[in-house]
């Protein structure tokens, strides 16, 4: 059997792109099973109750995810 699966957006931190039919590629603090909200990078759709695949992260894991992202030179 399958596991109650539940979520809650406490907080829409911003959308990275725009893609087709209105699905966002967004950060957003999310609570997973009632557990405390981490750092989710993921698509949603327009209405938030479908998502694609995605990642989440612990403050700590962000903290250092923004420093390698500083540290590397896209020209």
């Amino acid at each position: 059997m399958a596991d109650d699966f539940s979520f809650e957006i406490k907080k829409n931190l911003g959308t990275v792109s725009e893609g087709k039919g209105g699905w966002n590629l967004e950060l957003n603090l999310v609570s997973w099973g009632g557990r405390p909200e981490k750092y989710d990078l993921r698509t949603w759709a327009p209405d938030h109750q479908k998502m694609g695949k995605g990642s989440t992260f612990t403050k700590e894991e962000l903290i250092a995810l923004k420093n390698l992202l500083n540290s590397i030179n896209l020209d």
